[in-house]
């Protein structure tokens, strides 16, 4: 496929990353107004330009990633030379009747939320799309099924799944911060600290992937009566830790809806 990425932010980036990773025979083009920043991209065979419309005509897909003040002008610039295309929209709190609407019957509209581990083919990239649009749409899911999991979800979910997915890459990572921090705490160096935390967070999602259950069934195998891990456990619930990351993804979601 021919893929036009508009938008070299850190996301469009990941996804161009990705693409050319673990994703087979695709030609990839990336724009951004200032591309020093994304020279590196070239060395994977991603072709550069700083004008939006370049290659335009020939892609099979077109994905948004930029800011939401941005779509306009984007689309101003692009929608006098593309026709039947599927335009896959990254951005926040655009729905796909809005880009619908902006975009035209001559183009469908695909509503997209990956995240940045798109570049390591572990992204959760969730899909929305109308049923008129089903072919379409499959073909988006099929080209981020490469990049990590592309479930399709209801178009009323969308803002949720981009605090959930997107969002929560960062509420992760705080948290393996955390356990790297305790890690110094009780007497390992940072660097072993991390690869020991992010391991670990690595190792129970892969085991939750694998075997499809419910974590307190995992968490069972770990915790034994009186031991550590479940004074561990009780004393971050104490603390607040399962109502404090509820609360957090709440408010990023009351966030976005404004």
């Amino acid at each position: 496929m021919n893929i036009h990425i508009i938008g070299g932010g850190n996301l469009g980036a990941s996804v161009a990353i990705g693409l050319a990773k673990f994703s087979s025979n695709h030609n990839i083009t990336v724009t951004r107004r200032n591309i020093n920043k994304i020279q590196h991209l070239e060395a994977l065979g991603i072709t550069l330009a700083t004008d939006n419309t370049y290659n335009i005509q020939q892609a099979d897909v077109i994905i948004l990633t930029v800011k939401p003040y941005q779509v306009d002008l984007v689309l101003s610039e692009i929608l006098s030379v593309v026709k039947n295309k599927i335009i896959a929209s990254a951005v926040t709190g655009l729905s796909t009747e809005a880009l619908q609407e902006k975009i035209g019957n001559d183009n469908q509209a695909i509503r997209i939320m990956p995240n940045i581990a798109a570049q390591f083919g572990e992204s959760a990239t969730c899909i929305s799309f109308h049923e008129d649009n089903n072919e379409q749409g499959q073909k988006v899911v099929k080209l981020f099924a490469d990049l990590g999991t592309a479930p399709v979800i209801d178009e009323k979910l969308m803002d949720a799944a981009t605090v959930l997915a997107a969002s929560g890459t960062a509420f992760a990572l705080r948290y393996i911060r955390a356990s790297m921090q305790a890690g110094i705490e009780i007497g390992f160096d940072w660097q072993t600290a991390l690869e020991i935390s992010a391991q670990t967070v690595k190792g129970a999602a892969k085991m939750l992937m694998e075997e499809q259950v419910h974590p307190e069934q995992l968490i069972d195998r770990v915790t034994t009566p009186q031991g550590c891990t479940i004074a561990g456990l009780s004393e971050m619930e104490s603390h607040g830790f399962s109502s404090s990351i509820i609360r957090g993804i709440k408010a990023a979601l009351k966030k976005i809806k404004g």
